[in-house]
């Protein structure tokens, strides 16, 4: 066989080296786009889960803090015999009040609650924290709590505030509430994202239901509703059908 056809017959049957490095080359690229693109869809998917998982997490959150609040009890203690103040004390980072409690043994048991704003390094929780209340022998502000569980955790500021009617019925905030005679008739909650200082629920307000009307519990209940004020309803009525607005209260067609 000639030099010329064993050339030919090489290059007939297999790559040269340039041939090989060129494939390696861009089967590389293909293999690292492929990685990097798999990598980005992998923590948009984190990341959207996360933003579901957090929500979810602080809807849960304001449903215990209306629940414990909504049962919170109108009971007095007096320290050292001076005046009976009521059992709930609030500051900007905790609330601590006796609430309705658990059903046990088909009875239902008072239990101490406090809310608490705890910070570790960035991240902020809300604590919450529970005792059963054995009663008025037991000062209240001696109850040894237990059963930490965090209902709001991130990189957010939290904070409370407590409200009461004035003598013209107006609603004043304050940063504290301690050695009062009766409970706040609304708490706020804010919750403020750190590097925004946007509020992650505006207006979000919660009804002390034992010394408020019972319209502070609804759904949809306005401020005014805490004040005794009548000429706005806590709750906008369901619309009655044009036929029935004609006919006078209590009046027979």
């Amino acid at each position: 066989m000639t030099a010329t056809a064993r050339r030919g017959f090489r290059a007939s049957h297999g790559f040269t080296l340039i041939e090989v490095l060129a494939a390696l080359t861009i089967g590389s690229a293909v293999i690292i786009a492929t990685a990097a693109l798999i990598n980005n869809v992998a923590l948009n998917f984190d990341r959207r889960t996360a933003v579901v998982g957090r929500a979810d997490q602080l809807l849960l959150a304001v449903d215990r803090i209306a629940a414990d609040l909504g049962a919170a009890r109108q009971l007095q203690q007096s320290a050292d015999g001076g005046d009976a103040t009521a059992a709930f004390n609030g500051d900007a980072t905790e609330v601590k009040f006796v609430t309705g409690g658990a059903a046990v043994a088909g009875t239902r048991s008072e239990e101490v609650v406090s809310l608490q704003v705890e910070r570790t390094d960035d991240v902020s929780y809300l604590v919450r924290r529970r005792a059963r209340w054995r009663g008025r022998q037991i000062p209240f502000a001696s109850v040894l709590l237990q059963d930490p569980v965090r209902l709001i955790e991130g990189q957010v500021d939290i904070s409370f505030a407590f409200a009461s009617p004035g003598p013209d019925g107006t609603l004043t905030w304050r940063q504290t509430w301690s050695g009062q005679q009766l409970l706040p008739r609304l708490v706020r909650l804010t919750i403020r994202d750190r590097a925004s200082g946007a509020d992650l629920l505006p207006g979000l307000q919660f009804a002390v239901r034992a010394d408020a009307p019972i319209d502070c519990a609804q759904l949809g209940a306005s401020a005014k509703c805490a004040t005794g004020d009548k000429s706005e309803p806590a709750k906008e009525p369901t619309k009655e059908p044009t036929a029935a607005k004609d006919t006078p209260a209590g009046g027979r067609g």
